[in-house]
């Protein structure tokens, strides 16, 4: 087994941090928040690669089960995580695993590796709007697909382009001034 060298370590909790300050910050549009969880996952995982941006998210995400206030509108607790907008929280480890793994698998291809990321977002939107629909089915009668779409993905469609490309440049521009024994790309 392989292990994480301190500075990896600490540029992971570094992550986790920004996530549980940045997380909070949420405009709220209905049952499913502005926030810019999604910007820092993306930006933790062009910095880090797949395998420790992973888990910078899997640590917050475990943060904010055990009651931290670091998810939307500083909440916390597993309500919040198993509620309807938890989906989207738990779609993001796979957004997280698929953008790293387009990022390692494809170094010199920015192409490809934005592909990887609109592809993790797709991933998430998926698995929180089935979420999302499963939850609020019983509470709304004939609350369907259409309707879990345009709550949950449609209004924030535009917000988080922005936010891919804006971790995407950025991430590259920190990745690079880092040294290499730290970069996604040396993560193997």
């Amino acid at each position: 087994m392989r292990q994480i060298s301190v500075r990896k370590m600490s540029i992971c909790a570094l992550m986790c941090a920004l996530l549980c300050i940045l997380g909070p910050l949420a405009i709220p549009i209905g049952p499913v928040p502005l926030s810019l969880t999604l910007f820092v996952l993306f930006l933790s995982v062009e910095i880090l690669g797949m395998k420790l941006g992973t888990l910078s998210f899997l640590l917050y995400l475990l943060l904010g089960f055990f009651g931290l206030p670091v998810f939307s509108g500083y909440a916390g607790g597993a309500a919040k995580l198993l509620g309807p907008t938890g989906g989207y929280l738990f779609g993001m480890i796979f957004c997280a695993l698929c953008a790293g793994f387009f990022l390692e698998r494809f170094p010199d291809q920015p192409a490809l590796q934005l592909l990887g990321m609109l592809i993790g977002l797709l991933l998430c939107y998926l698995f929180g709007t089935l979420w999302l629909r499963a939850l609020l089915l019983p509470k709304k009668p004939g609350f369907g697909l259409w309707d879990a779409l345009m709550m949950g993905v449609l209004p924030f469609i535009p917000g988080d382009l922005c936010k891919i490309g804006l971790a995407f440049w950025l991430g590259r521009r920190i990745r690079r001034s880092l040294p290499a024994s730290l970069s996604a790309a040396s993560q193997g």
